[in-house]
């Protein structure tokens, strides 16, 4: 299926598709290497979450300070 032929589908269609591609993807992830820079971002992010102080809080939580 071309890009073009994608366009003319209709917008339910097309996101069909998409979930059918997405889940196909997912059920092959374990195929997917990610870079060595790709790492290096993950693994800096991983660090900064473990060594911050600042307190976490649920999307609920936050909704309720909100309301308040």
């Amino acid at each position: 299926m071309s890009i073009d032929e994608i366009k003319q589908l209709d917008i339910t269609e097309r996101i069909i598709l998409v979930e059918e591609i997405w889940d196909s993807i997912a059920k092959e992830q374990e195929h997917v290497s990610l870079s060595q820079y790709e790492k290096e971002i993950l693994d800096a992010r991983l660090a900064s979450l473990e060594n911050t102080t600042d307190t976490l809080i649920s999307w609920d939580e936050l909704k309720s300070k909100i309301r308040a």
